[in-house]
């Protein structure tokens, strides 16, 4: 590739729409509650998980682990992927979510949680019925849809503002 060949795809590549992606992990424990937490920057609560640092060439996979790590102190290697979401709206980039099995937390890992003091302020176990009392909008939605594909193993689902889609 010629030194104008490669300036003109870098600037292709500056001129693309950019994307935001995030990770996240579904634990629950062995009644089948869902492990959230409580962010400190904004209003409800959230799975562990952030955004992927597309600057490190992190994959979504890699992405879940390193939040996980970092919000509760749990170093667990993903499960199998459960759901894909595309969230739009208004005054927002888009956003790729992806949730994947964490898997059940016995009591010495929920003993073994430290949580993030600079981002989290808690963390609770909500079972399924109360998950959408918890998460706001599309989030509460594909937790339910990941919730789904754990059960009865399907997946991954494919959601677009949490819902099924197609």
């Amino acid at each position: 590739m010629t030194t104008s060949s490669t300036s003109g795809f870098a600037a292709y590549i500056a001129s693309l729409p950019r994307v935001l992606a995030g990770a996240a992990a579904l634990f629950r424990d062995a009644e089948g509650r869902v492990l959230l937490v409580e962010p400190n920057y904004r209003d409800g609560w959230a799975l562990p998980g952030g955004t992927i640092e597309s600057d490190q060439n992190e994959s979504p996979r890699q992405g879940a682990r390193r939040e996980t790590l970092e919000e509760i102190g749990l170093d667990r290697a993903p499960g199998r992927l459960l759901a894909v979401d595309w969230v739009t709206g208004p005054g927002r980039p888009p956003l790729v979510a992806y949730v994947y099995d964490g898997g059940v937390l016995g009591e010495d890992d929920l003993k073994a949680i430290r949580l993030q003091e600079e981002e989290l302020l808690s963390w609770r176990l909500v079972p399924r019925e109360r998950i959408t009392d918890h998460l706001l909008g599309a989030l509460g939605h594909r937790v339910l849809a990941a919730l789904d594909a754990l059960a009865d193993g399907s997946g991954p689902v494919e959601l677009e503002n949490g819902h099924r889609a197609g």
